[in-house]
């Protein structure tokens, strides 16, 4: 079940990506991301910061920061919990900023499981020297629905 519900999430964060499921904001914001490491409860992934998600200032927009953050510790707790999952809390502490077309590594790690609420941690780093750019903390509810049998409202 494990290995299934690894593909499952990995399968969904791919979804997002290219578009087949979520409002379109996600396909923007993930364009280019690639899963490098994936277990269960843990997600490492390399991402180029695309313009679309820019500020006028050209530094990767927060709002965009904050969209990711959120979708990779989602994906991270269905690969832990085989759930679908809502924030019910969300922190983000901003350290730094990206450029567009800068390299960042993500890593999620699920911290607590408390039955149906599970706390992940999501940083985001730039890749050459491991700054920190981002941290975002969430704690999410699980309930018993699959991927597969959520609207498509």
């Amino acid at each position: 079940m494990e290995d299934n519900t690894l593909q499952k999430s990995q399968a969904w964060l791919q979804d997002l990506i290219q578009g087949a499921i979520g409002h379109g904001l996600e396909t923007r914001v993930l364009e280019g991301l690639r899963i490098i490491q994936a277990q269960k409860g843990f997600m490492r992934c390399n991402f180029i910061v695309p313009s679309p998600a820019s500020d006028a200032d050209g530094n990767w927009h927060v709002g965009a920061i904050a969209t990711l953050i959120d979708v990779i510790g989602a994906v991270t707790v269905y690969s832990f919990a085989h759930r679908v999952i809502t924030s019910l809390d969300f922190s983000i502490s901003y350290y730094s900023t990206a450029k567009i077309q800068e390299h960042v590594e993500i890593d999620a790690k699920v911290l607590t499981n408390r039955g149906t609420l599970t706390q992940v941690m999501v940083e985001v780093r730039r890749k050459g020297n491991g700054e920190l750019i981002a941290l975002g903390k969430l704690w999410m509810a699980s309930n018993k629905l699959a991927v597969s049998e959520m609207s498509k409202l």
